[in-house]
């Protein structure tokens, strides 16, 4: 007899050139985290991705002298200081952390989106998960027919990685639309002969050619039926929402996602990420601030607000992260990318409140101690309840960690 996880060892191997194989931890010092503060706090995680490079120094690590850009800095409800830019953040900035010390080496688009997604570096050879589908592997599905993660204002770029299919996380391009495709034509029941159809002509094939990637493809469809005949769709609705909830999150594209976040992760959804898009400002840091700034705040400073009204804040990891930040030099226009020193924040599920870990030099260019993106990654994990001792192993026998195999959860972040 074969158990699942025989079955789904077995499976990985053949479709995807990959196993799941027992290996010790210990030659890379990699310990469980288990038992320390804050893991498996988060039962849900909304990843808030600030695309384009946010300015650091204009944001949550405002500087003075040369460094300075157009805003002030302004006091917040915690022991530190934002930009003028974010008024409303203020207002919750003692609901959430910041690390100030980030570094990486990436300061190409592309590449370092990837990177700060999946804490690997971009190779032709092979492609990495993002936080949801590690989650999906070590946790299970999070929901019998929702999704486990979704993704909402980008194409599912980065998501399944190495894992099969259905851990792919479900796109949503246009938050007031939800599932904008979700209506059949003809009807279910035109839907099912269809699907029928699709099943007999795959079954023909994996008896031919052995290609466990139709199943695999197979059980992504069955699961997308599951989901259009279920009432958990009204969880993709923002229509749902009263008109005052909609109003606090602002009508720009990224609150209504952010709202739609807080309805997925509700409904039962275990990681939802959320793009902020048009934060690369080479050439006019004011004009492209007074532009994005209000919409963002809005949307981040709504979210933890409702989160925390409805008693989800607690159990609810609300990350907030960017490729890398921007250059410390500012002449009055805008600034170049910078991934040598750059800001991310935690909120709520265990992480410590008004918070600030590690310093920038007073230009915003050094890190007083580095944390890398895969430290960051490892953080989440921790408090995800992912176990960063337990391997995914590929067939030649290479080892993957969630974060990398360098990578330390930043246990300081935890109360």
């Amino acid at each position: 007899m074969i158990h699942r996880r025989q079955f789904i060892e077995r499976a990985a191997k053949a479709a995807f050139g990959l196993s799941i194989l027992p290996q010790s931890a210990r030659a890379y010092n990699l310990e469980s985290t288990k038992g320390m503060a804050g893991f498996g706090s988060a039962k849900r995680i909304i990843f808030i991705n600030v695309k384009g490079g946010m300015s650091h120094i204009d944001t949550f690590d405002p500087k003075q002298g040369k460094a300075k850009g157009p805003a002030k800095a302004i006091k917040t409800s915690a022991d530190f200081q934002v930009t003028e830019y974010l008024p409303e953040t203020a207002k919750v900035a003692d609901r959430i952390s910041l690390i100030r010390t980030m570094t990486a080496k990436i300061g190409v688009h592309g590449p370092a989106q990837y990177f700060m997604r999946t804490a690997f570096a971009e190779r032709n050879t092979i492609k990495h998960p993002n936080l949801g589908a590690w989650a999906q592997h070590h946790l299970g599905a999070s929901h019998d027919t929702l999704p486990s993660s979704a993704c909402i204002n980008e194409p599912p770029r980065y998501g399944n990685g190495f894992f099969a299919p259905t851990f792919s996380p479900i796109p949503i391009l246009e938050p007031s639309a939800g599932l904008a495709n979700i209506k059949v034509d003809g009807g279910m029941s035109r839907l099912k002969s269809k699907l029928e159809l699709a099943n007999t002509l795959s079954e023909r094939f994996t008896a031919k050619y052995k290609d466990s990637n139709v199943g695999a493809y197979r059980d992504f469809y069955d699961e997308t039926l599951r989901l259009l005949r279920s009432e958990d769709l009204k969880a993709f609705d923002l229509a749902q929402e009263d008109k005052a909830t909609r109003e606090l999150y602002g009508d720009s594209k990224f609150g209504q996602g952010c709202l739609l976040a807080k309805r997925l992760v509700k409904a039962g959804v275990r990681f939802v990420e959320v793009t902020s898009d048009g934060w690369d400002m080479h050439q006019d840091i004011k004009g492209d601030m007074d532009d994005i700034a209000p919409s963002f705040d809005q949307g981040y400073a709504a979210l933890i607000r409702d989160l925390e009204g409805s008693g989800m804040l607690d159990s609810t990891l609300v990350v907030l992260a960017t490729e890398f930040g921007r250059k410390p030099d500012y002449s009055g226009a805008g600034r170049g990318h910078y991934p040598l020193c750059f800001t991310v924040g935690l909120a709520g599920a265990g992480v410590k409140r008004g918070f600030v870990l590690g310093e920038s030099d007073d230009r915003g260019a050094t890190p007083d101690v580095p944390r890398t993106v895969g430290d960051f990654h490892a953080t989440i994990a921790h408090a995800a309840g992912i176990p960063r001792d337990k391997p995914f192993v590929t067939a030649t026998g290479r080892p993957f960690f969630v974060g990398g195999t360098k990578a330390k959860p930043i246990l300081e972040m935890f109360s």
